[in-house]
């Protein structure tokens, strides 16, 4: 059994123990790196802080019209409850995506996993 032929980001080499023919763990088997690629651009479309801090931003400003009488009270409610459902939507959204992401992580995983079937492994602490 050997050890990944991988560098990690830190410039160091990959420890993880690889088994018969396998030259690479999953994490930098260049076979699997349409699948990396799908998951890591999948993270980087994710907005939901740049969104929710843009509604908190726009709620709090609501909410100072009401205090000082720019904003009629029952206009400040029903904004305030349309803000409740865009935050809603918003965790929604959220979710679905982190749904996604496991899904494609488990994918990889389950590759990873069939390509070693029939094989003795040894997993690391």
């Amino acid at each position: 059994m050997g050890v990944c032929a991988g560098i990690t980001r830190a410039g160091g080499r990959c420890t993880v123990a690889v088994s018969g023919a396998q030259e690479f763990c999953h994490l930098h088997d260049p076979a699997r790196a349409d699948a990396r690629q799908r998951a890591a651009s999948k993270a980087a479309r994710s907005k939901p802080k740049r969104e929710i801090a843009s509604l908190k931003a726009e709620l709090r400003a609501v909410i100072d019209g009401v205090l000082d009488g720019s904003i009629e009270r029952g206009v400040g409610s029903c904004a305030a409850q349309l803000y409740n459902v865009l935050l809603r939507a918003v965790e929604v959204e959220r979710k679905v995506r982190e749904s996604d992401e496991l899904v494609v992580r488990l994918e990889v995983m389950e590759d990873a996993l069939s390509s070693t079937e029939g094989r003795e492994t040894r997993w690391r602490a």
